[in-house]
């Protein structure tokens, strides 16, 4: 592939991450958090089973990879998912796609506490350090008119943080695994899916009217964004590597502001983009090449698939 290709991919995928915040937020117009949840999963499962089926490439068979998928499936896709709707019930969708810059933090945080291997350097404690500052920075304590804003930016970083638990669960429990990324990802949707089939209709009624807008939201956040998106970052995995891939999160919290701003008329305190440019700095900094090689060999092993 031809490197101005990798960079429209790069750009593509960045767009529609930082879109989904937008999504999200008109989504939870018209539906409950976990409503919204199930069927941006639903939709997602469906793109990557396409996916698979043109492939001809089979989802995993055996019990225990698919109790992996399952808890998977919890930490990163119908937790968060959930935690996220329920944020931009109260929060704007560019402050959400802030706080979604947390998440390399959090799975740095949650690496250094549970796996033996991760050396707690000097540098990695700097940018956690610098990092978290951000997030208090972001969070504003000394604005206390704006309580409801900080619940809902605590719901949107407890997500971030499920990122960070589930990204290191995938890493000990299902990397190195004979399956693709794709296939195993397909499985986590799937399963995800039918968790929250189950559970949903018991926890909430059905909405009584569906407006265009957010039907038509919920398609473009389970196609596009945790469907279509997924199949892009796995093909810039394998052209230009794991490293190069993830960086797109720094990205999306510029594409999630400027699109609050044009689409929704969202404005911000000075502190929300000065405490992401600090959280993306501290992130920057915790990751090391050591950090950035074990990326690229887990990588591709299953999906968080969306930022929000």
């Amino acid at each position: 592939m031809s490197s101005s290709d990798w960079r429209v991919r790069f750009l593509l995928l960045t767009l529609i991450w930082g879109a989904s915040f937008l999504f999200i937020k008109v989504g939870v117009e018209a539906l409950a958090p976990l409503q919204l949840a199930l069927a941006r999963m639903a939709l997602g499962a469906a793109a990557l089973l396409v996916v698979l089926a043109v492939r001809r490439e089979p989802l995993p068979r055996e019990p225990a990879v698919w109790g992996h998928l399952i808890a998977a499936a919890l930490l990163l896709n119908a937790v968060p998912f959930t935690l996220f709707a329920v944020a931009e019930q109260h929060i704007s969708s560019a402050l959400a796609g802030i706080c979604n810059a947390t998440t390399p933090l959090f799975t740095l945080l949650v690496g250094l506490l549970a796996l033996p291997d991760e050396r707690p350097t000097q540098r990695r404690w700097l940018g956690l350090g610098l990092g978290f500052a951000g997030v208090v920075v972001v969070l504003g304590p000394w604005r206390g008119e704006l309580a409801a804003d900080r619940i809902g930016a605590l719901y949107a970083l407890a997500a971030a943080a499920c990122y960070g638990l589930g990204w290191t669960y995938v890493r000990r429990a299902l990397s190195g695994r004979r399956h693709s990324s794709l296939a195993l990802s397909a499985g986590q949707l799937l399963a995800g899916t039918v968790f929250l089939a189950v559970l949903t209709p018991f926890a909430t009624s059905a909405p009584d009217h569906l407006p265009v807008r957010a039907a038509l939201a919920v398609l473009a956040l389970g196609a596009l964004g945790t469907g279509v998106a997924y199949v892009l970052q796995y093909g810039l995995i394998r052209d230009v590597g794991a490293t190069v891939a993830s960086t797109v999160t720094y990205f999306i919290p510029l594409v999630s502001i400027a699109i609050g701003a044009v689409v929704l008329d969202e404005q911000l305190a000075w502190n929300a983009p000065t405490g992401a440019a600090i959280i993306v700095a501290g992130a920057l900094i915790g990751q090391s090449r050591a950090r950035s090689r074990e990326v690229a060999r887990a990588g591709g092993t299953c999906a968080r698939l969306t930022p929000g």
